[in-house]
């Protein structure tokens, strides 16, 4: 990150900076710790409709593409079951899932065992117009075996001008959600043109923004993101965050990872893709230490 970017990223945050002998070092406590602990399993309502849900998310899309990721080909239908039971044990009630991921099946299953109103499930489909994304909308109730969904989201959207352009797509879910078979409505935007149509949409109830503190598979630079996450918020809309450990790239500096994604105001929860019971129990128990303490180089 360029030092200038760094220094409005800090000061989004609402911290000063703590100058090296070499330059910026890091943030100070106040820049990347809240006021108060905050936990995996905060049940917070999340954008218009108020959809109660704990603030971490279990991903299952990690390397996602083609009706498969990192979860499903590792854990398998039984596996990703015995971790959603694992975190709903643990309070976390937030399943992230996607047609893209292929792991749909998987919620399915763990809904055998877990009443459908305790967890609040988020899926994507990548359809641009009505036809398609009717489509998807029954069939992903059927491979999920719901009623209704509670978000569903256009996926991984590039293009600057998809208010118009996926128009068609946006009808059908306002349709569904006016059934109450969709509760909101929301976007995962991949370029800067496209998170920037987010706020002065009349559609968008909730936004799943990529934001990591190093910029790594992220729309812009984290200042830029924020910037324009902070007017999503402002307009009333629900904001989740994803690529927190920056596709990886934090994995081994998951404190500072978590410490920044829970000191911005301009996100409500966050969702990671852990791929072991280890894996979620760690973030389960980082979580509460890095929202109060601020990191040090």
């Amino acid at each position: 990150m360029q030092r200038r970017d760094f220094l409005k990223h800090s000061l989004a945050l609402g911290g000063a900076l703590t100058m090296g002998v070499r330059g910026v070092k890091a943030a100070p406590a106040e820049a990347f710790a809240a006021p108060t602990r905050k936990f995996a399993f905060d049940q917070i309502e999340l954008g218009p409709d108020k959809i109660k849900l704990s603030r971490l998310a279990m991903g299952t899309g990690t390397s996602g593409t083609l009706g498969s990721s990192n979860q499903t080909r590792k854990l398998g239908v039984p596996g990703i079951v015995d971790l959603y039971r694992y975190g709903f044990d643990n309070g976390v009630t937030f399943w992230d899932t996607a047609d893209q991921y292929g792991s749909h099946p998987h919620c399915a299953a763990a809904l055998k065992h877990i009443p459908r109103e305790k967890v609040a499930i988020m899926t994507k489909s990548r359809a641009t117009n009505a036809a398609d994304m009717r489509a998807d909308i029954e069939r992903f109730r059927k491979e999920l075996n719901t009623d209704y969904i509670d978000m569903v989201m256009l996926h991984a959207v590039t293009d600057g001008n998809w208010v118009e352009n996926y128009a068609g797509a946006m009808d059908v879910v306002n349709e569904y959600k006016q059934k109450g078979i969709v509760t909101s409505r929301g976007i995962s935007c991949h370029s800067l043109p496209a998170l920037k149509r987010v706020a002065t949409s009349n559609y968008i109830d909730v936004d799943l923004a990529r934001i990591n503190p190093i910029g790594t598979a992220m729309d812009a630079d984290p200042a830029t993101v924020v910037e324009e996450l902070m007017k999503i918020k402002a307009a009333g809309i629900g904001v989740i965050g994803m690529k927190i450990l920056g596709a990886g790239s934090l994995r081994h500096r998951v404190d500072y990872a978590l410490q920044h994604a829970l000191a911005l105001k301009c996100v409500d929860c966050f969702t990671i893709g852990a791929e072991s019971e280890s894996e979620l129990t760690d973030l389960i128990k980082r979580m509460p230490e890095a929202s109060s303490h601020g990191w040090q180089a």
